[in-house]
């Protein structure tokens, strides 16, 4: 099956992060995010990152196998088991292990996915894209929401 989406993306097909006006625009009109790969462990980035997303109004839903709850929110071990709409996917998850979580995705029609920062899944990300869903790739989410909507809001 793999091989029959690989060859529905055009082979001279490039991923390409959305400008920095519509990730903008993303950031300042999503909600709740879940957080795929996010850590217990306070010094890890996805647990820094998750938290100061938090701190900064986002509703943060861990997606962490054999944890019940982290940073105030029920835990759930899957995308597939969430009971309650997300407007982002996060994933902290190395390259080799996107194609499930982008699978899920897929399936539970999520409409954005930020692979975080050091994260890069060419083939993954175009397939994303190619099933309708915003992608970001190789950013981090927390940096673009310091530099694109914290530092111009007029609080």
């Amino acid at each position: 099956m793999l091989l029959q989406l690989a060859e529905l993306i055009d082979m001279n097909s490039t991923f390409t992060n959305p400008s920095s006006t519509e990730l903008k625009a993303l950031l300042e009109n999503i909600h709740t995010i879940a957080v795929v790969g996010l850590s217990p462990k306070e010094k890890r980035p996805s647990h820094q990152v998750a938290k100061h997303m938090q701190q900064y109004g986002y509703r943060i839903i861990p997606i962490r196998p054999a944890i019940d709850e982290l940073l105030g929110e029920k835990a759930y071990a899957s995308i597939g088991e969430l009971d309650q709409p997300v407007d982002l996917v996060n994933i902290f998850l190395s390259p080799d292990k996107l194609t499930p979580v982008i699978d899920s995705c897929i399936k539970h029609k999520i409409r954005a996915i930020w692979i975080q920062e050091g994260i890069i899944n060419e083939a993954e990300a175009l397939r994303a894209q190619q099933a309708g869903i915003t992608v970001i790739m190789d950013r981090c989410i927390y940096k673009d929401y310091c530099t694109l909507v914290s530092a111009t809001r007029q609080d």
